[in-house]
C-alpha cells in the first residue's frame, strides 16, 4: 500500500475513509484517515484524489492521545 516514503500518491484507491464529527458542515480544512487498513491512512478531504500520507498505527495512535490531552496549543 505505501511506499517507502510514508505516502501515496493518489488516496482514492483506498476505501474507508471519514471525516472526524467536529469537522463541521462546512466541509473546509479537514482530514480524513481511512479505516481498516493495518497503517493510518490521512489525506486532505479537499482532495480525495490526492496523496495520503502513511502513518504505524501505534504512531497515529500516540498523536491522537496527545491531542486529546492538549498538547499541542491552538
Amino acid at each position: 500500500m505505501a511506499s517507502t516514503d510514508h505516502s501515496l500518491s493518489d488516496a482514492s484507491v483506498l476505501t474507508g475513509w471519514f471525516k472526524s464529527s467536529y469537522s463541521g458542515p462546512s466541509n473546509g480544512d479537514c482530514l480524513e484517515v481511512a479505516r481498516g487498513h493495518a497503517t493510518v491512512p490521512v489525506r486532505d478531504s479537499k482532495r480525495p484524489t490526492g496523496p495520503a500520507l502513511i502513518f504505524p498505527a501505534a504512531s497515529w495512535s500516540a498523536f491522537v492521545t496527545a491531542v486529546r490531552g492538549g498538547e499541542f496549543s491552538a
